[in-house]
């Protein structure tokens, strides 16, 4: 099955660990324009970043993964929710 063919959904991610000041948020938005998902990350001030990532469940383990090897970057754990989706939403942003 290629991600074509998977249903688009959207996530809420939020992401504790070295997450800030190591490029997360950057390598986020870089992995997902390239794969093609949608949404928007932004640090929040206890040093989690937390993100709104649609696309298909492909996609989205792609980004965090691409994501999860950058250098520095150690994610502890993540807080994961489904969401509805947003229509027409173009890119992803910070």
């Amino acid at each position: 099955m290629s991600d074509y063919d998977e249903k688009v959904i959207r996530k809420a991610i939020t992401v504790f660990g070295l997450v800030q000041g190591v490029g997360f948020r950057y390598r986020t938005i870089h992995a997902a324009n390239l794969v093609g998902a949608t949404g928007w990350v932004r640090n929040n001030p206890d040093g989690s970043v937390s993100m709104e990532i649609q696309g298909t469940e492909a996609q989205i383990d792609k980004v965090l993964l691409m994501v999860e090897q950058g250098t520095y970057v150690a994610i502890e754990k993540m807080s994961v929710s489904e969401l509805p989706l947003v229509l027409d939403e173009r890119g992803f942003k910070a």
